[in-house]
């Protein structure tokens, strides 16, 4: 059963709250509101909650960060070892290659390391080769990172075939399909299984 509302100024806060909105429904409700749409999914949410619960945004932090294009600049010229991790550090195609001549062919981006270096500005690429290393070899050995609640369904994905290993992707997302639409927790649960029958 499909109890999503419909997004508008009229919806109920903790009605809001409780469903899952794809970013893109939420970029098109900021839009709608004149609300701004920058940001995480999480912090797009939390405006748009802030918004309907008192009418207002409180003001936000101007961003301290160099313009972008400077940064572009300093960038283009290379990474090292000792270069500073900067406020404007994004995780492309220049740092994937970076990181790749130093660690190795088998070098991806995980959740723990991406927030380690969000977290980390002002340390050195030296040291977060070392942070890198020590999250992949506690990955090789088993423990699993907590994923961010903006990735909502590689979580129930995770969740699905820790309980399911037999069942396939197509089976996995259509119990996420299913339970997406219904308010409340988003969490896989073993009843999500009947939008399978």
């Amino acid at each position: 059963m499909n109890d999503k509302p419909e997004l508008n100024s009229q919806i109920n806060p903790d009605d809001f709250k409780a469903h899952y909105w794809l970013k893109e429904e939420l970029i098109a409700f900021s839009k709608m509101l004149k609300i701004s749409s920058q940001g995480s999914k999480e912090k797009v949410t939390s405006r748009l909650y802030e918004y309907l619960v008192n009418g207002v945004i409180a003001p936000e932090k101007p961003n301290k960060a160099k313009p972008f294009s400077k940064n572009r600049k300093e960038e283009s010229k290379g990474i090292s070892l000792e270069d500073i991790i900067s406020e404007n550090y994004k995780n492309d195609q220049k740092h994937r290659a970076f990181f790749k001549s130093v660690i190795g062919s088998h070098f991806k981006f995980n959740v723990a390391f991406i927030n380690w270096m969000k977290l980390n500005q002002g340390k050195t690429y030296k040291e977060a080769i070392v942070e890198w290393n020590r999250i992949h070899d506690e990955i090789k050995n088993g423990k699993k990172f907590e994923i961010s609640k903006q990735f909502e369904y590689n979580q129930y994905i995770r969740d699905f075939f820790k309980d399911n290993k037999e069942k396939t992707l197509e089976n996995a997302i259509a119990c996420w399909k299913g339970k997406k639409q219904i308010a409340g927790n988003h969490s896989y649960d073993r009843t999500d299984l009947k939008a399978l029958k």
